[in-house]
């Protein structure tokens, strides 16, 4: 009983509504499948709250997303996204990789985010570049872009944080070699992060430049589709 959470997490998924939501009511489910009263369930949440430093920021960031989608946040995105008449998913997602990088290199890890910030705001606006330049897109095009997003956030986070000095798997490093005898500074471990951070920058940004070629050929590709499904009716009429 206790696992209902996790298929609370599949279906909520699966039907794709707000992740935060999904998250925050299967952990309710799961405390409610283990037995836990809510009194108890609630202590739970208040304790993680002031114990650790992403909670508060996670339930301070649903009802804001909430809002803001529900006011028109997407809408604006693409409104901004249209006046650049320059602005392509590619050369869109290559600026949010420095920023997610530069900013997790500096300890902001926060900063950004697949429910933060790519869903609500990022996505959107890559898709929005894509049919600026090219036209209606195809469904499994649009899937490529929101992958793509996603990829952008979590190579830029990923390489990113471990430029900063201060974090959890730097000082996990530093600790492992001193019980074996080697004495390493964090700011040493970090610096050798940079070459690191910087090839997996350059080489997802070539990825990412590649990415409007090939949104260009899927959209000509579907487009001469159509026209062979219009000739083949025509025929057959």
């Amino acid at each position: 009983m206790t696992l209902l959470g996790i298929v609370v997490v599949i279906v909520g998924f699966a039907l794709r509504f707000n992740p935060l939501l999904v998250v925050v009511v299967a952990g309710i489910v799961t405390g409610l499948a283990g037995n836990l009263s809510i009194d108890k369930i609630l202590t739970i949440f208040g304790e993680a709250f002031v114990k650790n430093r992403y909670l508060p920021l996670f339930l301070l960031t649903l009802p804001v997303i909430g809002l803001l989608e529900r006011n028109g946040l997407k809408e604006q995105a693409l409104n901004v996204i249209g006046k650049i008449k320059a602005a392509t998913t590619g050369r869109l997602l290559i600026l949010y990789l420095f920023i997610r990088e530069a900013a997790a290199a500096i300890g902001l890890t926060a900063l950004g985010g697949h429910a933060q910030l790519v869903r609500p705001l990022i996505a959107p606006m890559a898709e929005a570049a894509a049919e600026n330049k090219y036209g209606p897109l195809p469904e499994t095009t649009r899937n490529k872009i929101k992958a793509f997003s996603a990829s952008a956030d979590n190579v830029g986070l990923f390489f990113g944080e471990d430029i900063f000095i201060a974090f959890g798997a730097i000082l996990l490093m530093k600790g492992f070699y001193e019980q074996n005898g080697i004495i390493l500074e964090p700011l040493h471990i970090a610096l050798w992060g940079i070459p690191t951070a910087i090839a997996a920058f350059i080489i997802h940004s070539v990825r990412l430049y590649l990415l409007d070629r090939t949104i260009q050929r899927e959209v000509q590709q579907g487009i001469a589709a159509n026209a062979s499904q219009k000739e083949l009716n025509n025929h057959a009429n």
